[in-house]
């Protein structure tokens, strides 16, 4: 056991210094490993150094539920596809955030209704940690398609939002105030978790990014709230680690949509649309379909490709096989390059992390601030299941829904070849209009296998 509390204010030093340096490593592709090692690393510190303080006891219940958590944990490491991260993400942070809503209910039960600073923390853990929680089930429901990743509105959703909000809040405002019972605390739970549902009901498959970084923000507040409650320091460091980054993400996450964060949880973005805005031209064009015998001639004799990886390939788990294909160009000389855009996927990094797992050179994959400028100079556009972030009618047409979104020059390419199973519209509910612009043409059928077929032909040249 460790008495000395300079022992344990070092060792927990020792873990917010790990976690600090793990965000920073993070911050790149190149040394996101190391990041998670650092990270990894400092909970271990933080977690022993917990354990080995005075007046720890039910070893049985720790042993057993460290037992559980590390088992679900491995066996979710090792069996969860990378395809399917964003929805490991979002149900670990729902984790994270019930965890900080228990921790405050049996504080609250423990001290029979506290008075004073420590009342505040629990209200707060107890309330963001609820929202966080039931919010994140949602996103993962939505994720994992067990309901629909379109949004689900009716008329005066937001009226009753705020209702149910501020009847969370009352009870909030009673707890500190001094009322006595049990009650109390459950009924801030019970709306805080019912406010957390209907708060991502309404978002759609397009926002999931966003919404992800700001529960994980929520996540983050409530555990550093629960680090007051329990007079933790690591933790409220951690948490509070947690919560700012994800705030800046959301922020970046937002700015790179051109939207506002009221726009993205209350504006019901991803209903399919119809009419005016929804990018359906009467002028005439039609889509073209293709090949892919004549997609692998254009990209065969092509000086320079640029691929756009989307939320298709990552369902089709075709990432491999995109690399396996840029490695049949460049060994005929062409140059090849990854446009990333900041929401492709369901999760903030999401093509990075799958094109990461596929071995593609770090030094390939460009931003889309950093690869815009060379579309005009590019022959080939590869597009693969990306729908609305190459979108032009984000740019043309004031009366779409993405209007003003930063998207990927792809249209100012000298060809676009766009890989996609059906003409259904992408997260955002609306038509391309990529699609029918005269360079484009649609290379229909699953991404994993239409990439093989090129792979194939542009060997058999």
């Amino acid at each position: 056991m460790i008495s000395d509390p300079n022992v344990v204010d070092l060792l927990y030093l020792v873990s917010i210094v790990c976690f600090v340096l793990a965000l920073r490593f993070l911050s790149s592709p190149k040394h996101a490993r190391k990041g998670n090692w650092l990270g990894g690393a400092g909970m271990i510190v933080a977690i022993a150094t917990t354990l080995l303080l005075e007046g720890i006891g039910n070893w049985l219940l720790i042993v057993v539920g460290a037992a559980i958590g590390s088992a679900v944990g491995i066996v979710g490491a090792r069996r969860v596809k990378m395809t399917a991260m964003p929805q490991m993400v979002a149900l670990f942070n729902g984790v994270g955030g019930g965890a900080a809503a228990l921790v405050a209910l049996a504080e609250w039960h423990r001290t029979a209704s506290p008075g004073g600073s420590e009342t505040v923390s629990i209200v707060l853990s107890a309330l963001i940690g609820s929202i966080s929680f039931a919010g994140s089930l949602v996103a993962f429901a939505k994720l994992q398609e067990l309901v629909s990743g379109r949004p689900i509105v009716f008329p005066g959703q937001n009226v009753v939002d705020a209702v149910v909000l501020v009847a969370a809040a009352v009870f909030g405002i009673a707890a500190i105030d001094g009322a006595n019972g049990h009650w109390v605390l459950y009924g801030l739970i019970a709306f805080a978790l019912l406010f957390g549902v209907m708060f991502v009901l309404p978002i759609g498959g397009a926002d999931m990014p966003v919404v992800i970084s700001l529960l994980n923000a929520f996540t983050g507040v409530a555990a550093s709230a629960t680090g007051f409650v329990l007079h933790s320091t690591v933790l409220i460091v951690a948490g509070m680690l947690v919560g700012a980054s994800g705030t800046l993400l959301t922020l970046l996450m937002a700015k790179a949509m051109n939207r506002s964060i009221a726009n993205v949880v209350f504006g019901a973005f991803g209903q399919v649309q119809r009419g005016p805005g929804a990018g359906r031209a009467d002028d005439g064009r039609t889509v073209r379909a293709t090949t892919a015998q004549d997609v692998a001639v254009q990209l065969s004799f092509a000086r320079k490709v640029i691929v756009v990886p989307g939320y298709g390939m990552a369902v089709a788990q075709a990432q491999h096989d995109v690399r396996q294909l840029a490695d049949v160009l460049e060994g005929r000389g062409v140059d090849v390059k990854y446009a990333i855009h900041p929401v492709a996927g369901r999760m903030p990094g999401h093509m990075n992390v799958l094109l990461a797992e596929a071995n593609v050179p770090y030094t390939q994959l460009f931003e889309m601030d950093e690869i815009n400028p060379e579309f005009p100079q590019t022959d080939v556009a590869l597009v693969i299941g990306a729908n609305d972030v190459t979108n032009p009618a984000a740019r043309s047409d004031p009366g779409s829904p993405i209007y003003g979104m930063p998207i990927l020059d792809v249209d100012k390419a000298a060809s676009i070849v766009v890989l996609k199973r059906s003409m259904r519209p992408g997260f955002a509910g609306i038509d391309n209009e990529l699609y029918l612009d005269p360079k484009t043409t649609m290379l229909f059928g699953d991404a994993k296998d239409s990439v093989l077929k090129l792979i194939s032909a542009v060997k058999a040249l």
